[in-house]
């Protein structure tokens, strides 16, 4: 028998090619067909890097018509108000709503995020080159709905008008009339009823903003400034029962909700123009407070004679805002303790001053936290700590000039994330790309598988069937 032959040259590298084109096809094919499907409004979402808002159709009366309301007073007797009374002698009654201003009293003003959050998502779509969230026409299209309710304003034009019945759920309190008008519209929408809610945004900066719906929109995107005005209830309505006064994640959660920040009463100081400073601790605001507030209080006593530390009672009105710049831009560290609620627009003062701040407040919750490491900037410490005598003045002396300086260096890298204003009339224009509202998206757009995944449970729960809510740890 004749051996074999060999196979030509040509057939044993055409094989071979063969079986390398083979293998090449197997593996593209596993690696692109096995993966699971991705969802198309995710990968768009992801390709387009924005949020998808849809603005709830609400009458203007909900949102810059209360701002014409709240200009059109002869005066407001408040503390901090003087500011705003001079600016109403120069606004015109033809004035376009959407250039009015926003309240400038501090008490006002440092909630004012319902404000440029709106005129963001009102500026013009091809000026909006900066913006995270994208504004489109339909809700189907939309990751979420915003409800352009100016909650804070509303409360305050009842507590300037008719204090006396604004915790109660009458006629009479505009607030409450107001809470309901919105109420009312949204729930109508074929919009609430797909998702119970959940994928409706409303901005609650002020304590006591919708406090009387508070139940009926807790299963939405909260945008709040902590968690103290939600976890309490009224102890008019606790029944006397202690253990009544807290609310077990049933209305709010870091899973759903966003912490946002103050505005800021106070400007920016940059780095450049820091200057040496003298002081090591500073503190200006109300030394009676309740609740979380009581430790502000006892930290009082103990430091107000302490050598380096600077402890002044007032509000920050025309006076007091030049001495809170002063005291701030001169002072090592600022104090923040907690007050009513865990924490207040002193914090971004602070930052804005490059002043240290030292943040004792246990159940603080904190803006953007994920995106931002305060810790990098800011000293926490445990209230039991700063209540033992001598033991917070000498601990803020431990830093080193080395380690102050790292602290105001890291802090102006982050003042502009705390940033609403964009020097726009009426808050409606291009904003900053690094600015507090971009920021405010970005945490909410977070949130979106979670509130996509309670949607979709809530509808296939059979009609009838209710589920208990739980407590949300994390």
């Amino acid at each position: 028998m004749a051996p074999p032959r060999t196979p030509p040259l040509f057939l044993t590298l055409s094989l071979s090619l063969l079986c390398i084109l083979s293998l090449f096809f197997f593996y593209l094919y596993s690696t692109t067909t096995d993966r699971p499907p991705q969802n198309s409004k995710t990968a768009l979402s992801a390709a387009q890097d924005r949020i998808k808002v849809y603005i709830s159709p609400l009458p203007r009366s909900l949102n810059y018509g209360l701002l014409q309301k709240y200009w059109a007073l002869t005066s407001d007797t408040r503390i901090g108000s003087q500011v705003d009374n001079e600016i109403r002698k120069k606004i015109s009654p033809k004035q376009p709503d959407t250039s009015l201003p926003y309240p400038e009293n501090p008490i006002i003003k440092q909630y004012s995020a319902e404000y440029w959050i709106l005129g963001d998502l009102l500026t013009p779509q091809e000026l909006k080159r900066e913006s995270f969230a994208e504004r489109v026409s339909g809700y189907e299209e939309a990751d979420v709905i915003f409800v352009p309710f100016f909650a804070t304003l509303s409360a305050e034009l009842q507590l300037v008008v008719d204090k006396g019945v604004f915790r109660k759920r009458v006629e009479e309190n505009g607030d409450y009339v107001r809470q309901r008008m919105v109420l009312d519209s949204v729930k109508e929408t074929e919009a609430w009823r797909k998702s119970g809610g959940r994928d409706h945004v409303f901005v609650l900066t002020d304590p006591v903003a919708m406090w009387h719906v508070k139940d009926e929109i807790a299963p939405a995107i909260l945008l709040v400034v902590d968690f103290g005005g939600w976890y309490r209830l009224d102890t008019k309505t606790s029944n006397g029962s202690s253990s009544g006064l807290m609310i077990q994640h049933t209305q709010v959660s870091l899973l759903k909700d966003v912490i946002v920040p103050y505005t800021h009463l106070l400007p920016r100081l940059h780095l450049s123009e820091n200057r040496e400073r003298h002081t090591l601790l500073y503190f200006k605001g109300a030394k009676h407070r309740h609740r979380g507030g009581l430790v502000r209080e006892k930290l009082w006593d103990l430091l107000i004679n302490e050598p380096g530390v600077i402890m002044e009672e007032g509000f920050p009105n025309a006076t007091g805002k030049e001495q809170s710049i002063k005291g701030m831009r001169s002072s090592e560290f600022c104090l923040h303790p907690a007050g009513d609620t865990p924490t207040s627009c002193r914090l971004f003062d602070a930052v804005q001053s490059l002043c240290i701040p030292v943040i004792v407040s246990d159940n603080v919750e904190l803006p953007f936290e994920g995106m931002v490491d305060y810790s990098e900037f800011s000293v926490f410490v445990a209230v039991t700590d700063a209540l033992r005598p001598d033991w917070l003045v000498s601990h803020l002396r431990s830093y080193s000039s080395e380690e102050k300086d790292k602290f105001r260096r890291n802090m102006a890298t982050v003042q502009s994330i705390f940033q609403y204003d964009n020097g726009r009339p009426g808050g409606v224009g291009p904003i900053p790309r690094e600015g507090a509202v971009n920021h405010i998206w970005r945490k909410v757009h977070q949130k979106l598988p979670v509130i996509r995944e309670a949607i979709t449970r809530e509808r296939r729960k059979p009609k009838g069937v209710s589920v208990p809510l739980r407590c949300h740890c994390i």
